[in-house]
């Protein structure tokens, strides 16, 4: 019988990451554990604070032997994504390993650190796995150029949580929203700085805020919001705007999509393997002039069709297909 153990240093936080482990655990039919920092004694880090690091990953090694899986997924590369994979390695545990988050980037537009460091390590860290589960074709492409191994595409879904009853209606100025990370690495101020053509709303939380919040007055920043409250925030807006450069995919496009909003970004990785351009939002360089396009999609075409393509359950059968096989 298998006993599937997921091993990820992010669990509790408002993320992609989070969601997508949080989905699996709630929607697999198998048995799954999961061990993830708030087990343990845990602290943050100044350039990523709602960052938890595992502090003692010996008790988390310990933790995987009084489990005893037969199969192991490692999410992330932390500390306890370190300490699962030599317990694989000592014990001859197959395992797999998701890549969701651009670190190496990240760690150089917030800390410096030289981009073949991280990526030197992460290929040490991904190669030995049984497959690298990613978000998407194009971050598959972007790391099999960089010599890593066995990489697949694992599809994300969204929650019916999620989805709003509300009915839409259009705003006589056109209402923009993101959701996400108030960070450095989002490329936000690009947004913001167009407060004075559309009305722009900011939901999440983030080392950035405040200075945002004093550099762009007319922006409305409402903090978190979660499930249903999230829901008719999506719905109430026109256009969802995703200004980031820097990540691997990007499961609040798909939220909102699934809520009948277009999204305008720029034509990066992420963006590019969600948004069918001129029909489920627009991409390109200049990003008034895609929210602007997007105003005239159709809302109700773009909500039907996005069960089609993106479930947890079919997220799930991937990870279950690389592992268990």
């Amino acid at each position: 019988m298998h006993k599937i153990l997921i091993a990820t240093d992010s669990f509790d936080q408002v993320n992609g990451v989070s969601t997508t482990y949080r989905n699996i655990l709630k929607h697999s039919r198998k048995k799954t554990y999961v061990i993830h920092p708030g087990l343990f004694k845990w602290r943050s880090v100044s350039i990523y604070p709602e960052v938890q690091i595992c502090k003692e990953p010996l008790k988390a090694y310990k933790k995987i032997k009084e489990i005893n899986p037969t199969h192991i997924h490692i999410g992330t590369e932390g500390p306890i994504g370190f300490a699962a994979r030599i317990y694989c390695k000592l014990n001859k545990i197959p395992y797999t390993t998701g890549y969701h988050t651009k670190f190496p980037e990240y760690l150089w537009k917030l800390a410096h650190i030289p981009l073949f460091i991280t990526y030197s390590y992460l290929k040490v860290f991904h190669n030995d796995s049984k497959a690298i589960l990613v978000p998407s074709q194009s971050c598959k492409e972007e790391l099999n150029k960089k010599g890593f191994n066995k990489v697949f595409v694992w599809t994300r879904g969204v929650s019916k949580n999620l989805i709003s009853k509300k009915i839409y209606r259009k705003s006589k100025i056109p209402k923009i929203i993101y959701v996400g990370r108030v960070s450095k690495e989002k490329n936000l101020e690009v947004l913001c700085e167009l407060q004075d053509k559309f009305e722009i709303t900011i939901v999440g939380e983030g080392p950035l805020l405040d200075k945002l919040k004093s550099k762009f007055p007319k922006v409305n920043f409402l903090g978190y919001r979660f499930r249903s409250a999230l829901a008719d925030t999506y719905k109430s807006h026109d256009v969802f705007c995703f200004p980031s450069k820097t990540d691997t995919f990007g499961i609040v496009m798909i939220e909102a999509l699934a809520n009948g909003l277009p999204v305008a970004a720029f034509n990066v990785t992420g963006p590019k393997d969600i948004v069918e351009e001129g029909k489920t939002g627009y991409l390109g360089d200049n990003l008034e002039d895609n929210i602007r396009r997007c105003l005239k999609l159709n809302r109700k075409s773009i909500a039907s069709n996005i069960n089609q393509h993106w479930s947890w359950r079919k997220c799930i059968e991937i990870l279950h297909t690389h592992l268990l096989n």
